[in-house]
């Protein structure tokens, strides 16, 4: 049930290219799964790097992979913003201007998105080139870890502007339904920022050995490199929404229709990060073992991202024309198959892996401490899964409609039931299995006030 007003007879569509009227009219999960895919294996090589960088900073020792652990979830809050939150409002504000049938002002949106891209890395540059010394000292980084975080840090957010870049422009990309071409060039950025990091951070083939700084080059070269690729790609003529420089001039509305989405959207995930701050830290007074077994648990999360991003984002231009089209029933059909889908795929391994938790945890750890706690977080948390890979999809898909308030705030509530109970559940000295209980309750009640907000929030100008 929702507020909508019947609301079928709706203008007739104005002409548009044939694979951006493919998203208006053909069938929703095939067509779902036909974008999903390139995504989700784009993701899964993002997902690659981070253990290929993990493994040869561990053989640079202990220290760094200290300090990466600091710079990382400010890393995170980087790709996540850009591609994730402001993406998705790139895509959005594109992908229903396409669904009216008004390409001019998808391409000056287009535009007016790189510009907010810009800006976007900029300001990451400047804070944590002039902050993030203090932040990751605020984190618990002295001497020679704080040393080493720092000088990764330095260079790899000098390249900010490339990381906003390559974001914000395959959320154009994405935004007129075309997920192959980013998800191409997302893998060929990892595979090289996986040979570059490598060489340069452990002076492999001859090089110097850079450490650290090494490694962040590798990323910021393979992301400059993809800048200027997607830049050129879209400036060729070849996408379906070829760019213009000549035709541009500013306009204020198409800042507010991008930023009215993605400038909240950005909530979502500084709460996401700040949430796993502050569990970390709570769980940390209950030990090595306990804190060695939800990291454990994280990883397989951190691992399933993939799948409710590929979803997600798939379904914010199918969504986003449909709005633009006038066809609220369709948007919402296309938001509930892709949250359905999420939600399948990532609770059947929620599941299994709370049922016999051994087929993740052995591959890792077989301390028995360690085990203990990390069969304890999936015996509790695993079967919350689905509530969380639904909730992240329909995110997106609120993206897509412009109505991302309600996702946002179900982040919060996320946010305050893990910080407060958490804080109030260490207070009692409650046992660590309490928390893990809390982490999966928190699950489930932001994956239903998510499909909440969809269901009851108006849909449509």
């Amino acid at each position: 049930m929702t507020i909508d007003a019947p609301a079928d007879a709706v203008p007739p569509l104005a002409p548009v290219a044939s694979p951006i009227a493919n998203l208006l009219t053909a069938p929703i999960l095939p067509t779902l799964l036909r974008l999903a895919i390139p995504n989700m294996i784009a993701m899964v090589g993002s997902t690659l790097v981070a253990i290929a960088e993990t493994s040869y900073i561990g053989r640079l020792g202990t220290i760094p992979l200290a300090a990466i652990a600091l710079v990382f979830p400010f890393a995170m809050l980087t790709q996540m913003m850009s591609a994730g939150a402001m993406g998705g409002g790139v895509s959005s504000a594109i992908s229903r201007a396409l669904g009216a049938g008004d390409r001019d002002r998808a391409a000056t949106l287009a535009l007016h998105a790189a510009i907010i891209g810009l800006c976007g890395g900029l300001f990451f540059t400047v804070m944590m080139l002039i902050f993030g010394r203090s932040f990751f000292a605020l984190l618990g980084g002295r001497e020679r870890v704080l040393e080493e975080a720092s000088g990764y840090s330095q260079v790899l957010f000098s390249g900010a502007v490339a990381i906003w870049l390559v974001n914000t422009l395959a959320s154009v990309i994405r935004g007129t339904g075309d997920m192959r071409l980013p998800s191409m060039t997302l893998i060929g950025a990892s595979l090289l920022q996986v040979a570059l990091g490598g060489t340069l951070g452990l002076g492999l083939f001859g090089v110097k050995q850079f450490g650290m700084p090494g490694v962040a080059s590798g990323q910021l070269i393979a992301f400059s490199c993809a800048a200027i690729f997607l830049l050129w790609y879209l400036l060729s003529g070849r996408s379906r929404l070829p760019l213009d420089f000549r035709a541009f001039h500013f306009e204020r509305a198409m800042f507010v229709d991008i930023l009215k989405v993605g400038a909240v959207a950005c909530l979502s995930p500084l709460q996401t990060v700040l949430t796993i701050l502050i569990f970390t830290k709570i769980l940390a007074t209950f030990g090595t073992e306990m804190l060695a077994g939800y990291g454990i648990g994280s990883r397989l999360e951190f691992l399933l991202i993939p799948i409710t991003f590929a979803f997600g984002i798939a379904s914010v231009p199918m969504v986003g024309m449909a709005i633009g089209a006038g066809h609220r029933k369709r948007a919402r059909r296309v938001a509930w198959t892709a949250a359905a889908a999420s939600g399948l795929t990532v609770g059947l391994i929620g599941l299994a892996i709370a049922l016999d938790p051994s087929l993740w945890v052995a591959l890792f750890t077989r301390d028995p401490g360690v085990t203990a706690a990390a069969y304890s977080y999936f015996h509790w948390a695993g079967p919350a899964f689905v509530f969380f890979g639904m909730g992240v999809s329909l995110y997106f898909s609120s993206q897509g409609a412009a109505r991302v308030g309600g996702p946002v705030l179900a982040s919060t509530v996320r946010l305050l039931i893990v910080a407060i109970g958490g804080v109030g559940l260490m207070t009692m000295q409650a046992p660590a299995w309490t928390l893990f209980a809390l982490v999966g309750g928190a699950m489930v009640l932001f994956g239903l006030s998510t499909a909440v907000s969809v269901a009851f929030v108006h849909w449509g100008k």
